[in-house]
């Protein structure tokens, strides 16, 4: 790599895919590895899915794009059914889960100025930990010092606060306040989920206080917990609606698309020109988002989703008894897990690709498993016997 010329951004792994079928990566050897990171959680069905390809070259026969300032009838269709089963009213679309975020936060600061009447809101409370994409204001939102070092001065808005830890939240909530930002599941931040307590708090102190409660189901959206979005399953029998969701990864099934959900007084507070994108929603990934919806929304789909990843936890949790000295703590939902280890979270990626297995690093110390949403038990089993293997090598 050291004549590439492509700019060092990323630690690569020296491994080079050049096809994939269902849960299975194939690199330029010809040999097979088991996709456990999804290129970070974002190929929920796989690779190749018939159904997505189809949909994807059906549209590409006809109209690739056009522009926004047309009727786009796929978007139009794919917004209706997120809102249908969601708590949306209505939903932008955009490209990646950072544009995402972007139009969730200036939303919030939108609606408070010109919705709620409150000019004087502007500022974000954000949790320790966080990530949010990469744009200069969402790796401030994140915080992390590993991603925002270098780009000083950042951005202003954010208070950062305990993630779990209602009273450090509201110690932060002032009068220039207007939103509250998490991930109901930390994804960088080392699969670490929001207690139903903690989230049905948030949303009481929003209510109290007049602030908007955003959540960035960038990675934990579309299926990924067993649920539509993540909020969804952490509650029972009682509804904790967000104002505004951020979501992207899973709707595109690997094809770029991202959208932003809102409800109550955000959803129609933007208004012709105050926020817009070239590419976003058009022609091509709404023909994807459709079809991956499809599959989602099909019955027993994410019924399966659950019980794939109570299957995966119990392997998991096989694994920590066989490995105490290793594996600390199993964490996670669904198929978005994480085992927080006592080595250096590369040693096991590294440990896991010699053994055909991939996985994904993040932050506390701790490894990221996104399988496809698709697969089986003789996927889980074939992961936990590759994680073993991986795992006594590093013990």
């Amino acid at each position: 790599m050291a004549d590439s010329a492509l700019m060092n951004t990323y630690a690569r792994l020296d491994v080079a895919f050049t096809a994939g079928q269902g849960a299975w990566l194939i690199d330029e050897k010809g040999d097979r590895y088991l996709d456990f990171a999804c290129g970070i959680g974002v190929t929920g069905l796989g690779h190749g899915h018939p159904a997505v390809l189809a949909a994807l070259m059906e549209q590409a026969g006809r109209l690739w794009h056009c522009s926004n300032n047309y009727r786009m009838p796929g978007q139009e269709a794919v917004a209706r059914r997120l809102v249908d089963h969601s708590f949306a009213e209505t939903v932008f679309f955009c490209n990646s889960g950072a544009e995402a975020m972007e139009a969730a936060l200036k939303l919030a600061r939108y609606t408070q100025k010109k919705v709620l009447g409150a000019p004087d809101r502007w500022r974000t409370i954000v949790f320790e930990g966080a990530f949010h994409g990469r744009t200069l204001t969402t790796v401030t939102a994140g915080g992390q010092a590993k991603y925002t070092g270098g780009f000083e001065p950042l951005v202003d808005g954010f208070d950062r606060a305990t993630f779990n830890d209602l009273a450090s939240v509201e110690a932060r909530i002032g009068p220039a306040t207007a939103a509250i930002l998490l991930e109901p599941v930390m994804g960088e931040g080392g699969v670490r989920a929001a207690t139903p307590a903690f989230m049905k708090g948030l949303r009481a102190l929003c209510d109290r206080h007049g602030l908007l409660l955003i959540l960035d189901e960038v990675q934990t959206g579309i299926g990924r917990t067993g649920h539509l979005f993540a909020h969804e399953g952490m509650f029972t029998g009682t509804a904790m609606r967000p104002d505004i969701v951020a979501s992207a990864k899973g709707l595109g099934a690997g094809f770029p698309v991202a959208a932003c959900l809102a409800a109550g007084p955000a959803a129609h507070a933007f208004t012709p020109g105050v926020h817009g994108t070239t590419y976003g929603g058009n022609p091509l990934a709404m023909a994807v988002a459709g079809a991956v919806l499809d599959q989602v929304l099909a019955p027993g789909f994410l019924d399966n989703v659950r019980t794939m990843g109570a299957l995966l936890e119990r392997r998991l949790l096989n694994l920590q008894a066989a490995f105490p000295g290793l594996v600390t703590e199993v964490r996670g939902q669904g198929l978005m897990r994480g085992l927080r280890l006592t080595v250096p979270p590369p040693d096991l990626v590294r440990a896991a690709l010699a053994q055909g297995l991939l996985l994904v690093g993040a932050g506390d110390n701790t490894v990221r498993l996104l399988p496809p949403l698709i697969i089986g038990e003789t996927e889980v089993e074939a992961a936990a016997d590759r994680l073993f293997a991986a795992l006594r090598r590093l013990g």
